[in-house]
């Protein structure tokens, strides 16, 4: 599952292939709609949540509260079934799908971090990432992913500074769940399912407030 950008995305896998999948973008739901996205997904597969043997999640990077919608579930689920949780970035499972779909490397991945700035990464394929995720207004970064497709909602948002523009624009919790297996099967451990924030939360402490006291 992710909730990292708009969509709203589950998947179930079986080890081998995409069984069942969901996704709905709605940047401001993530919370009415994850559940019910589960739902739908055991019952389209024919299976029980209690048949779930490992969970994987995006990390992100993305905007505090969404993101958080995810990974405390995909938490809640661990503890109630007793199987791991695994991390995943976001931005990895895009590149995945990018990749899937056939843009080759090297490329980047862009999602709307909002406040005029995007996530992103560069990549020299669908399955291999290129130095950490970063947030950077557009124009910081046109020139030195300049030549490169650029695939995510970022990159359409942003025209002037990524002009060739690919899909997919939101990740899907399909191809998360399949990056995942590949590494999982070949021995490879995954994050923990921590958030990637890169920037601080919106809603700060205020400072200097003032102090009642009673008299």
């Amino acid at each position: 599952m992710d909730t990292a950008t708009p969509a709203v995305t589950v998947a179930l896998h079986d080890g081998t292939s995409v069984i069942a999948s969901s996704g709905q973008v709605d940047a401001r739901r993530h919370g009415e709609l994850l559940l019910p996205a589960v739902d739908r997904v055991l019952a389209e597969a024919g299976t029980k949540l209690d048949a779930v043997t490992d969970v994987v999640v995006g990390v992100g990077p993305g905007p505090y509260t969404g993101l958080r919608v995810g990974l405390v579930t995909a938490a809640t689920f661990g503890s109630a079934l007793s199987v791991p949780v695994h991390g995943l970035c976001t931005l990895d499972g895009l590149a995945y799908a990018a990749g899937q779909e056939g843009l080759d490397g090297p490329f980047a991945v862009a999602t709307d971090a909002r406040r005029k700035e995007v996530y992103w990464a560069r990549y020299e394929d669908g399955r291999t990432r290129v130095g950490e995720p970063a947030v950077d207004r557009p124009a910081d970064i046109a020139e030195a992913l300049a030549g490169l497709p650029v695939a995510g909602a970022g990159a359409v948002l942003y025209p002037d500074a990524f002009p060739d523009a690919r899909g997919p624009e939101h990740v899907a919790a399909g191809a998360l769940a399949a990056l995942a297996a590949e590494r999982l099967a070949a021995g490879r451990e995954l994050l923990p399912p921590q958030p990637l924030y890169l920037r601080r939360p919106d809603a700060q402490v205020p400072k200097n407030y003032k102090v009642v006291t009673p008299k």
